[in-house]
């Protein structure tokens, strides 16, 4: 064809020259709606391939259709857009996982590098987070979209894509290859400015991890319907007993009042004892940093205390909640109004002279919230450490029992929920992990994030997930305290890096502690304990032998606090950080405050070594043993926190094993290659393997 001819000639004089070609690329597809959600991918039976269009450097484009409404005998163009692909020496896309998972769907095959604007610009980002989408980026960069309010009109309407009239869908899709082009320029530009040529590797990595996500989100994890049920059942009455029993607490410490267990506000009179009286004037006075004796100073003057009830029933509407007003001639109205006095309760509540709920302090003001006291899972963990080295039965088990609960629901809501809802025909979950949602870079997910997944291997709906064959298994490869040695090697902190190259039990380590200081302490429970110090956490509100391991903590690795320390003078001289990888996180405004104490120092210790962890060493492991897989129908189907989840073929476990092994022993020679860094501190994969995700048996 002329048009191949001539174009393939002015291709292959460019790469004569050393010049590559640079292909910006975008689709159009039409979206499914169900149960509420909105379904963007292929694996929908009802969505389709709406339009694919190229842009070439040379500012040759072309937009192919493949499924529109007012296209008749639309050719099959998949030859053409293919060429195209075949031709390209880098793809260039906003949000590339997307774009390849529908070509891919549809039959296309493209296997080399790609350019992701989306996510060159939130690295670029270094942290503050702004929105990512193509117009958002598009704006910050003075580029026009030409996105026409019409077009918005169609889909603010619910138009199908397909519908919308081919010459504006033709207008919208060329715009945004147009844009994407533009942008990708601004962005390059832009990193081969950039001082430090490892935020530019970042980029590199980002973009090589996002096709390996979109093959994995293509891949699927196979899930067992009818085991997912029975986790649903036993959760659903779990939920039942719980708040059975919590209610039963509620009227031991409330008397009466009635107490909605999902309200914050109601649930924080419980705990604190107190009601803001005034909510404008509550969280506008609220300074987070403000000293504590004025903080208490705002709990004197701005909340009352909440008293035991007792209900009397309303005699206005002799508890009906609703009064009868009549007309001047004695005859009632048509409808009955809302009684003022009793709130529609049909009870008044009155106070006894006995102080309700439990009584706790909060302790300084980050505690506040627009309603009164905080009432989230941290908080209420320590408040429950607190009340069990005091010996307060009752409250601990209000408190468990309330932090079960909210993670019953949690489980419930987004996991078996999620889960359910998110299954396609093919019987499997497509699995979608994301790296532009966490300041950090480590992965984050959605429908459902599977990285909120509680960390352990007792999780239940871990049982859901099987092989997609019927005598296949699910191998978990899992680093061991992997951000306990990227803080080792952070800090260099002898003897951390010590400990973890002789195979020091740490956890147990920090169980002796504890129970030598007077609580005995297992070495599952001491766990939770062994590395929280290092992202910030303290002993304030533990056990008085706890409180005295945190304090051991920080005398035992000294250097890892002089490591916090210099971390804390960099960022108050340079208001950023940098890791390893060239991985950058701004700091905004941070400054040292009269107690001594230094704004977002928890996120200042906790970033480096999340990110170097989390968010740059899994990903290379995650590459390698993809790239490792290939060849084999085996292949990696999840990355949760630190461990990578492959389905494993019946045939090729021991092979599986064995890429697990190479790639543990690869991983110091790759993070060198890829930083020009010496890695001197082991790093440790463990691999367990079994019939579905959670009955699993450790092979390494």
């Amino acid at each position: 064809m002329a048009w191949q001819s001539t174009l393939r000639t002015q291709l292959h004089n460019r790469k004569i020259r050393g010049i590559d070609m640079k292909l910006t690329l975008d689709v159009e597809n039409t979206v499914t709606k169900r149960d509420g959600k909105m379904h963007l991918d292929p694996f929908e039976p009802d969505n389709s391939l709406v339009m694919v269009g190229v842009l070439t450097d040379q500012g040759v484009c072309h937009t192919f259709p493949f499924d529109h409404a007012d296209v008749p005998n639309q050719q099959d163009h998949h030859e053409r857009v293919q060429w195209y692909l075949d031709q390209a020496t880098i793809l260039i896309c906003h949000n590339a996982a997307y774009d390849l998972l529908w070509l891919w769907e549809s039959g296309f095959k493209y296997d080399g590098p790609v350019f992701d604007t989306m996510l060159a610009e939130y690295v670029l980002q270094r942290g503050v987070k702004e929105p990512l989408s193509l117009e958002a980026c598009a704006e910050r960069y003075d580029l026009d979209t030409k996105k026409q309010d019409t077009l918005k009109e169609y889909f603010k309407k619910g138009m199908s894509v397909r519908d919308i009239p081919y010459n504006e869908l033709t207008e919208y899709l060329i715009a945004d290859l147009e844009a994407t082009q533009q942008l990708s320029d601004k962005l390059m530009l832009r990193l081969n400015k950039v001082d430090d040529a490892g935020l530019r590797g970042t980029v590199d990595l980002t973009n090589q991890v996002a096709v390996c996500l979109a093959r994995i989100y293509q891949r699927g994890f196979a899930v067992d319907l009818g085991a997912l049920d029975e986790v649903r059942q036993e959760f659903e009455q779990e939920k039942r007993q719980l708040i059975d029993s919590l209610q039963d607490h509620i009227r031991d410490i409330m008397g009466d009042t009635p107490i909605n267990l999902n309200s914050p506000e109601q649930l924080s009179w419980v705990i604190y004892s107190r009601k803001v009286k005034d909510k404008t004037l509550w969280s506008n006075t609220i300074e987070p940093y403000m000293k504590d004796s004025a903080f208490k100073d705002l709990i004197r003057g701005q909340t009352e205390r909440m008293y035991k009830t007792y209900a009397v029933q309303c005699k206005e509407c002799r508890g009906s909640g609703f009064i009868r007003k009549t007309k001047k001639d004695g005859t009632p109205f048509a409808k009955p109004n809302k009684c003022i006095t009793c709130a529609t309760s049909g009870y008044l509540y009155k106070p006894t002279n006995n102080v309700a709920g439990l009584k706790f302090m909060p302790p300084n003001a980050k505690w506040a919230s627009a309603n009164g006291f905080s009432t989230s899972k941290g908080n209420l963990e320590m408040l429950e450490k607190a009340a069990r080295s005091k010996g307060m039965d009752d409250a601990v088990s209000f408190l468990s029992k309330v932090r079960r609960l909210s993670a019953v629901d949690t489980y419930l809501s987004s996991f078996v929920e999620g889960i359910h809802t998110h299954t396609k025909q093919d019987g499997k979950l497509h699995v979608r992990l994301l790296q532009h949602r966490t300041a950090t870079g480590r992965l984050s997910g959605a429908d459902p994030n599977m990285q909120n997944m509680p960390r352990g291997g007792t999780f239940p709906v871990k049982r859901v997930f099987v092989s997609r064959w019927p005598d296949g298994k699910v191998l978990e490869a899992d680093f061991a305290q992997l951000e306990f040695r990227a803080a080792a090697y952070l800090s260099q902190d002898g003897v951390a890096i010590e400990e973890v190259s002789t195979g020091f039990d740490v956890h147990s380590y920090t169980a002796k502690v504890i129970t030598e200081a007077g609580q005995h302490t297992d070495r599952q429970t001491a766990k939770a304990h062994t590395f929280a110090p290092l992202y910030g956490a303290t002993g304030f509100g533990r056990t008085p032998a706890e409180a005295e391991y945190y304090t051991h903590f920080t005398q035992k690795y000294q250097g890892i606090a002089d490591w916090h320390t210099r971390l804390a003078k960099e960022v108050l001289s340079t208001e950023m950080i940098t890791t390893p990888s060239g991985r950058q996180f701004k700091f905004d405004g941070v400054r040292r405050l009269e107690s001594g104490r230094i704004t977002n120092f928890t996120q200042i210790k906790n970033y480096p070594v999340q990110s170097f962890a989390t968010a740059d060493i899994v990903p290379i492991a995650l590459l390698h043993i993809d790239k490792l897989l290939r060849g084999m129908q085996s292949c990696v189907v999840n990355s949760v926190h630190d461990s990578i989840v492959v389905d494993v073929h019946p045939s090729e476990e021991q092979q599986v094993i064995s890429v697990i092994k190479k790639t543990n022993d690869d991983l110091p020679g790759l993070i060198t290659m890829r930083w020009g860094i010496v890695f001197n501190v082991p790093l440790e994969l463990e691999a367990k393997i079994g019939k579905n995700w959670l009955d699993t048996n450790d092979v390494m």
